[in-house]
């Protein structure tokens, strides 16, 4: 049973998603506009009439599309709920954090959860519409949480467990100050366990609100529990040590929606980009009709960006029909799609020059907002290792043709038509199957560098392949603004990148850590294959360029 289902989620038909997205953009263009976001950010403030709002059942309730129908919500899945992060992420990410994180508290309880605990405390949630905080984060135990140091003491009755004491501290606790139910990960006898714990408890107390660099509309605080008694029953799950699997088993789904955050953050700042260029003119013509600011800062980004939508959409489906684990997955999209959103935020501030530097313009607040995804949920490095360890023994199991069994799916695409750059991602997957080849040969991943830069690259030929995938496709995604001709030619472009980026840096990380000849590589990556991926990538760059404007027209224009 899949995360979704597992939690009794079972999708929205297209009419009802419709509904809940339009009343979210609705609510966000009439009360979340920048000069009131900005305020509240230079304020350190979290907006809590804005949260009070969106869990309304009046007037938007965005949280019970996070609550299976069983408990009064409407039961939203994976897709659903990436859609909706994506949007309200767009507005500002700080209060899509706040909105996301009580859904990340509930987990443990919708995953470990007896059947009892379900109904007391989800109906409280939904009923209370109160805020829910995640308590795993301590200053030892960031992404790595082996090394908790909370600990859930037993107390007994004669030979009956009846409660547990918990003492310890975490921190980075988002709804941390202003959550009423939190759910927190604690070392107990047999074993890490997760608890739930209420505001108001004698001994548990919250910090105040941290001073960060971004998402500031979102509560932030430590928090510190001192011999704070819990009854057994709200022990999750009723048994101990099982915190560590449930934790991990909703990672490809929490992870997935981080990257759906991402891509909102990200796309917002393009979309501030593209239109500042319209407007602000150099040399007396729009800027938008430089190739420096469009095939540098905007073009690059918005192939990407729309590549890992693709990825997302795919894995969000898997998950929804059914499949299990994903957490590699899960892994990749957060990793390409944070980290390509943070670079495409830095470039909307380049591209709008001294502006961008000012808090007058939205982009500013964005690039220090997003940046958080790069960190929270899995930081960039530790999920760069996640995918490389796994796909490196997928390869393995495949006697190292793991890469090369997907190209071959990409080269039977191609073949179909219509030209939507599966040669140029065929290319990638190639040039990546030598690479992994030449570092099992040269026993070369002793070195942790070696692990990171290879888990980037397969981040790189995975959403190249599920971009050209979604492209064939005869009806564009729901999700995609642009028209059929704009999305495949973004397709190339990305396909074309990608099999650029791995070839090089490929071979760089192999003759860097080699002391053989590595001109055998050269041989075996196929350069001229990569070279004739990069054919017609600047018409594609271009086209893309001309649309943009059409899709975000700027109101001064």
């Amino acid at each position: 049973m899949s995360v979704s289902q597992s939690m009794g989620m079972t999708g929205l038909d297209v009419d009802t998603r419709k509904m809940v997205l339009d009343t979210i953009r609705e609510y966000g263009n009439k009360n979340l506009k920048h000069e009131r976001l900005n305020h509240l950010d230079h304020e350190n403030k979290d907006p809590e009439d804005v949260i009070k709002d969106l869990y309304d059942p009046e007037k938007v309730a965005v949280n019970l599309l996070l609550i299976p129908e069983k408990y009064g919500g409407l039961g939203g899945n994976s897709y659903d709920i990436y859609r909706a992060c994506e949007l309200l992420a767009g507005f500002d990410l700080g209060v899509c954090t706040t909105v996301f994180a009580t859904f990340l508290g509930m987990d443990p309880i919708f995953m470990g959860g007896t059947d009892e605990q379900k109904e007391k405390w989800v109906k409280k949630i939904v009923e209370t519409r109160c805020l829910v905080a995640y308590g795993a984060t301590e200053a030892a135990a960031g992404s790595d949480l082996l090394h908790l140091k909370t600990r859930a003491e037993r107390v007994m009755e004669g030979d009956k467990v009846v409660g547990y004491k918990i003492t310890g501290g975490k921190m980075w606790i988002t709804n941390g100050g202003t959550a009423q139910v939190y759910t927190v990960l604690a070392r107990s006898p047999k074993g890490v366990s997760w608890f739930i714990v209420e505001k108001g408890t004698p001994g548990f107390t919250q910090d105040k609100h941290e001073d960060k660099h971004g998402i500031r509309l979102s509560n932030t605080t430590a928090l510190a529990f001192n011999e704070v008694y819990v009854p057994a029953e709200n022990l999750i799950g009723g048994v101990e040590g099982k915190g560590m699997r449930q934790a991990q088993a909703v990672f490809g789904y929490t992870r997935l929606l981080v990257a759906a955050m991402a891509l909102g953050t990200g796309w917002k700042a393009l979309e501030q980009a593209v239109k500042y260029g319209q407007v602000r003119l150099v040399g007396g013509q729009p800027l938008n009709t430089k190739q420096g600011f469009t095939h540098k800062l905007i073009v690059p980004f918005t192939a990407r960006l729309e590549a890992c939508r693709a990825f997302i959409e795919e894995i969000a489906k898997r998950i929804d029909g059914g499949e299990e684990g994903l957490q590699t997955e899960g892994a990749i999209a957060k990793l390409l799609t944070t980290e390509t959103a943070n670079r495409a935020a830095d470039c909307a501030i380049q591209a709008f020059g001294g502006n961008g530097y000012v808090r007058e313009y939205p982009v500013e607040k964005l690039k220090r907002d997003v940046k958080i995804t790069c960190i929270y949920e899995g930081t960039s490095e530790i999920l760069e290792m996640t995918t490389f360890r796994q796909r490196w023994q997928d390869n393995i199991n495949a006697d190292g043709r793991f890469y090369d069994k997907l190209a071959e799916e990409m080269d039977a695409l191609h073949a179909k038509g219509p030209d939507v750059g599966a040669a140029s991602a065929a290319a990638a997957m190639r040039a990546l199957s030598r690479v992994l080849q030449a570092c099992y040969d040269q026993k070369l991943t002793s070195n942790q560098f070696s692990h990171m830069k290879l888990g980037e690259l397969m981040c790189y030929a995975e959403t190249a392949g599920a971009f050209c995938r979604a492209a064939a496709k005869d009806a564009l995604p729901e999700a995609v603004v642009f028209d059929q001709e704009t999305w495949r030619a973004m397709s190339r472009v990305h396909a074309a990148q990608s099999a650029s980026w791995i070839a090089s840096e490929g071979l760089a990380l192999v003759a860097g850590c080699s002391e053989q000849d590595t001109v055998g590589l050269v041989e075996g990556i196929n350069m001229k294959a990569v070279a004739k991926a990069q054919k017609g990538a600047i018409a594609d760059m271009d086209l893309v360029a001309r649309k943009l404007p059409e899709v975000f027209k700027a109101e001064a224009a």
